[in-house]
């Protein structure tokens, strides 16, 4: 299974297509953001090496991605890459996935419905973290039956964060599953959730 999304190119840059030089601003701001959570999160105010860190980084993520193939979609934010970073991710849902996410912590648990094309939703927004080191962030995931789709996106700054619902929410319903289906393969017809 693979994701494809219409976001809005006025406001999104796909980190997931760029590679060399294209999309490099981006994808070095999305990776640099990322480790400053990481060590926000330990504790530090950076991590040792973390500027070779996102160097290298920024090398190999989009080789990694492309080996994904479809699996993984990233964006960060046009107008201030430094601010927004977002990522859907498709996995299978297994048992073991299953029990994970029914052992997630209590603030898990305020989810509201979300409906897209992908079906019904959940969403949820968590403005105040716990530890005043971690970042707002806001997760949409969507149960296939099969597979488990996730949208997460980690904003940089608290204050700006709400600004940014109506667009997460947009970008949300932009996700869809990429079939890898010629013609004469399969009898089925697929529609899109009404």
């Amino acid at each position: 299974m693979r994701l494809t999304s219409s976001a809005d190119p006025a406001l999104w840059i796909p980190v997931t297509e760029s590679f060399g030089w294209r999309g490099r601003r981006h994808r070095k701001a999305a990776i640099r953001m990322l480790l400053d959570q990481a060590a926000a999160g330990a504790g530090r105010e950076s991590l040792p090496g973390s500027r070779f860190g996102t160097w290298l980084a920024s090398q190999a993520v989009p080789i990694a991605m492309r080996r994904a193939r479809g699996r993984v979609l990233a964006w960060t934010w046009k107008a201030e890459p430094e601010l927004v970073v977002a990522m859907a991710t498709v996995q299978e849902l297994t048992p073991q996935l299953r029990t994970a996410r029914a052992m997630m912590p209590m603030e898990y648990d305020d989810t509201e419905a979300f409906p897209t094309p992908l079906g019904v939703g959940e969403k949820l927004v968590v403005a105040i973290p716990r530890t005043p080191a971690s970042p707002p962030f806001a997760t949409y995931t969507w149960d296939t039956g099969t597979h488990l789709i996730t949208l997460n996106a980690v904003c940089s700054d608290r204050e700006r964060f709400g600004t940014l619902e109506g667009a997460l929410d947009d970008l949300a319903r932009s996700i869809r599953i990429a079939d890898d289906l010629t013609a004469g393969e399969s009898d089925v017809l697929r529609l899109p959730p009404a």
